[in-house]
């Protein structure tokens, strides 16, 4: 019996649970992703204008991402554990 009660105070020790953890990580995930997705578009030649930067993938698809995983990580950071 003293053990479940032991079991119990640690647990509400932790600011975060191991839910709050998965979200974490998916939010990161997104993130990375976001971010590898708007690497690129640099010329070759400094000289010449390159029309890759203005890509759907870097001026759409990427900031949804990250929007997405930033709103991810604000949900698992807020998100209170489910009481027993």
């Amino acid at each position: 019996m003293k053990n479940n009660n032991k079991n119990k105070n640690t647990d509400s020790l932790f600011a975060f649970h191991k839910e709050n953890y998965k979200y974490l990580f998916l939010g990161l995930i997104f993130l990375a992703l976001g971010f590898i997705l708007m690497i690129g578009g640099k010329s070759e030649d400094p000289n010449v204008f390159n029309e890759a930067i203005f890509s759907t993938r870097r001026l759409t698809i990427a900031p949804i991402l990250l929007i997405i995983g930033f709103s991810i990580e604000f949900w698992a950071i807020m998100k209170k554990p489910k009481k027993n």
